[in-house]
């Protein structure tokens, strides 16, 4: 055989190979494929394939693992017990932009699973080599490592520790100042990921000058970006996430972000067409203001509050979650705050949302931001009284279905309006439904507006009011049948004797025997 005979074969058993693997990752880009794939131990010629002297089958295996672990934490495993990351480790810093791409992305798929995974690839100096990639002129790899590195940082504060202490995030920041929409988004996300899980970590960040950043990209958009909408709106998603994480640790990260002056700009993002760019909008303000009244009132002079406001009437489901939220740690703050809310019609937009909402947790929360906004004043809890949301929060706490956190609340948010509410026409159909430890609240509020108020007195026995109270069985001397007596003290005797269950029995047999003694008179 001659040497061309003999390279010729040579060349065609790596075209075979080369052939073969693309088969594989082809068909592993499809989730119907995989369980077949792994029954014929695609792992094992996998395993050979990625160490092969040939770029294009090793960058292609790669991508072929990397398509196989995103579909299954089994074969993503399998990847870790048979020791396919360190290979993919090892060759690193000599291969090309294509291989670096392809085993960021096996990285990525396989940490993304669970905390172990994840650590998996932190232990094999994945962590490190993404770094390196940090360091590529190529976008695409940066990219990708980013990726990788935030599929690793999202699950614990550990992990995310092991990103930050090889040096990643001062890289991170650099890809925000890059021109690529993508690598921007991805370093935003991944910074994000490693902000959420302790003010030490967010710190780590805001060090960096990240905060500056991040604003930055909300107060510059640029009118020629308006052909690429879809990517400045992925982009800005995530920057809203990145400070929302670093907002909710503490007064001052969220002070750091409120001088890095993206309000008001960022209000303008609240009418943004995408749902998740005005839903992470939200999500900022809501951790601002959690912290103190003063940050709260930033926010609210910017017009943030308002501006929830109306939003809650054009979205629905999760989307509403942090703006009711959002209202309730206003509320929460003072009376003054809680009333701004009651005067920009906060109040009738929950009471809207409560009636449509059907997923228990969205209910739970409306009901503990109305229990923020009625519980501070007489004046708080009869605006929320009005609105009919006291009989709304006592069928959500009765009600059998609902979740014992939705009961929770409902009852707590309750029982702190009550205590304030004056309201009586509001409480009064609380009487007919409530039970005992409800009921106690209803009737002490009576027993305290009724001895004040002539027209209230006359209203409450033409109503049934009173009637109904006679009919209430309280045990004696409970702070139930006190308050009953109190309500009956401010009526006439004969009044509350007429109103008493039977009363009319006595009456008619009265009559009875007064027709029967004149008879007999005759």
């Amino acid at each position: 055989m001659s040497q061309r005979e003999i390279i010729r074969e040579f060349e065609q058993e790596q075209r075979s190979r080369f052939q073969f693997v693309q088969m594989i990752a082809d068909r592993a880009s499809r989730p119907q494929n995989i369980e077949t794939l792994q029954r014929v131990g695609v792992m094992s010629s996998l395993h050979l394939l990625i160490q092969e002297v040939s770029p294009g089958i090793q960058q292609t295996a790669a991508l072929a693992l990397g398509r196989l672990a995103d579909h299954s934490i089994d074969l993503a495993k399998v990847i870790v017990t048979e020791d396919i990351l360190p290979q993919l480790v090892h060759s690193f810093p000599s291969k090309n932009r294509f291989y670096k791409k392809a085993a960021a992305f096996v990285f990525r798929a396989v940490a993304k699973h669970s905390p172990d995974l994840a650590q998996a690839v932190v232990a094999c100096g994945g962590v490190d080599a993404m770094f390196l990639c940090l360091e590529d002129f190529d976008p695409g790899v940066k990219e990708a490592a980013a990726w990788a590195l935030g599929s690793v940082a999202q699950h614990n504060e550990l992990l995310a520790q092991s990103v930050v202490d090889v040096g990643a995030v001062p890289l991170l920041l650099l890809c925000l100042r890059e021109p690529e929409m993508a690598l921007k988004r991805m370093a935003a996300s991944t910074l994000s990921d490693i902000c959420k899980h302790t003010p030490e970590l967010a710190q780590a960040v805001v060090d960096t000058g990240a905060v500056a950043q991040l604003a930055l990209m909300i107060r510059y958009r640029d009118a020629k970006l308006k052909v690429l909408v879809m990517r400045r709106t992925y982009l800005e998603r995530q920057v809203f996430s990145a400070l929302s994480q670093i907002s909710k640790h503490s007064v001052a990260l969220a002070e750091m972000v409120i001088e890095a002056e993206i309000f008001p700009a960022a209000l303008a993002c609240l009418r943004d067409p995408d749902e998740y760019v005005r839903k992470n909008v939200t999500t900022l303000m809501r951790e601002v203001v959690k912290h103190s009244p003063e940050l709260s009132q930033v926010i609210v002079n910017c017009g943030g509050m308002s501006s929830v406001i109306d939003s809650l009437g054009e979205c629905q489901g999760s989307l509403r979650l942090p703006g009711i939220m959002m209202l309730g740690y206003i509320a929460a703050q003072n009376e003054n705050l809680a009333m701004g809310i009651i005067l920009s019609k906060g109040v009738q937009q929950l009471a809207l949302c409560l009636s449509e909402e059907r997923e228990q947790h969205i209910k739970a929360a409306m009901a503990w931001s109305i229990g923020q906004i009625g519980h501070h004043t007489p004046e708080h809890a009869n605006a929320v009284a009005k609105e009919k949301l006291l009989p709304s929060l006592l069928q959500l706490y009765m009600e059998a279905s609902s979740s014992e956190d939705l009961q929770v609340k409902s009852k707590k948010a309750l029982k702190s309006i009550l205590q304030k509410c004056t309201y009586l026409p509001a409480l009064e159909p609380l009487l007919y439904d409530a039970p005992s430890n409800i009921l106690k609240h209803v009737a002490c509020q009576f027993s305290k507006v009724l001895p004040h108020d002539s027209k209230a007195r006359r209203l409450f026995v033409t109503s049934g009011g009173l009637k109904k109270v006679q009919e209430i069985d309280a045990e004696q001397g409970s702070p139930l049948q006190e308050y009953i007596n109190a309500i009956n003290s401010c009526f006439p005797e004969e009044i509350v004797r007429y109103c008493t269950p039977g009363y009319s029995d006595v009456l008619l047999e009265k009559v009875e025997n007064y027709q029967l003694a004149t008879h007999q008179r005759m």
